[in-house]
């Protein structure tokens, strides 16, 4: 990018992000039916779904056309995007609540699902995730990062919405969680805090820029689970079912049903065992 086309784009408005918080507060409370409804403003005791769905698709219909035009390009497809969305919010419902099931039954410390609604970080930064992707996938430019944006500075949780992730997701306590954009994840995983799923490398073109697009996240299969502070870097696969042991570094595949722990702490579990099966005096 020159200086000319980084002012111009000065010259023009972006997304407002406290609308689009307003937005996301508004999604959470009609996701997860009882809670959030304070963070939307919904004064909501009164406001039935169809009258928060419609004052919903006016505020995604304002910030997206703003976001396209943003972006130069043509605004008159916002109203169908924003209805497309609207009317995916029963999925969205349905892929939140086999993320909760999965943070609930992942952790014997939780008491109920509403535990896990109002208090999970994780589960605040997988819904604003999730519904980012989906604009992401509508073509809806720069609102999908603010809203994964808001999530990370309300969680410490970064969770790009470029990422791919299945169903029944859980992160466990959370801040420090990066999840890059070109990420693909499986169903039925679960990272810990301080994971970070990222590139190795940037490749320069020839300006010394870096090349976008390019697959540069790792790709984590069903059922795995990735312990605190382990970096996964690259296109590597983490086969099914394997286990990520924590502080690790990755760069390499590893196969199904691994169970990858460092060096020294193997060691001393064996001498640990050895010492165990001596001869007692």
């Amino acid at each position: 990018m020159d200086v000319t086309t980084y002012q111009s784009a000065f010259r023009r408005l972006p997304p407002s992000f406290r609308t689009v918080h307003r937005i996301v507060d508004m999604v959470r409370a009609l996701v997860f039916p009882g809670f959030f409804r304070d963070a939307a403003d919904i004064s909501l005791c009164g406001m039935c779904e169809s009258e928060m769905e419609n004052q919903l698709r006016a505020l995604l219909v304002e910030q997206i056309r703003i976001a396209l035009a943003y972006e130069g390009r043509d605004d008159k497809d916002a109203e169908s995007i924003a209805c497309e969305f609207v009317r995916s919010i029963p999925e969205l419902q349905e892929q939140m609540s086999l993320d909760v099931m999965a943070t609930y039954d992942g952790d014997p410390a939780s008491k109920s699902y509403g535990e896990i609604i109002s208090c999970y970080p994780g589960i605040r930064a997988i819904v604003n995730y999730r519904m980012a992707h989906r604009l992401l996938l509508l073509g809806v430019p720069l609102i999908p990062r603010i809203i994964t944006e808001l999530a990370h500075s309300e969680t410490g949780i970064d969770i790009h919405p470029g990422a791919s992730i299945g169903s029944a997701f859980s992160i466990d306590h959370g801040t420090g969680v990066v999840i890059g954009e070109t990420s693909i994840i499986g169903n039925h995983v679960k990272l810990y805090q301080g994971v970070t799923l990222g590139a190795r490398s940037f490749p320069l073109d020839e300006h010394g820029h870096p090349i976008k697009d390019l697959l540069r996240h790792p790709i984590i299969s069903d059922n795995v689970i990735v312990y605190s502070n382990a970096s996964i870097l690259g296109r590597v696969k983490i086969g099914e079912g394997a286990t990520i042991g924590g502080n690790l570094w990755v760069t390499e595949d590893v196969p199904a049903g691994a169970v990858l722990v460092q060096a020294d702490r193997k060691s001393l579990a064996g001498k640990r065992k050895e010492s165990d099966d001596a001869p007692k005096e």
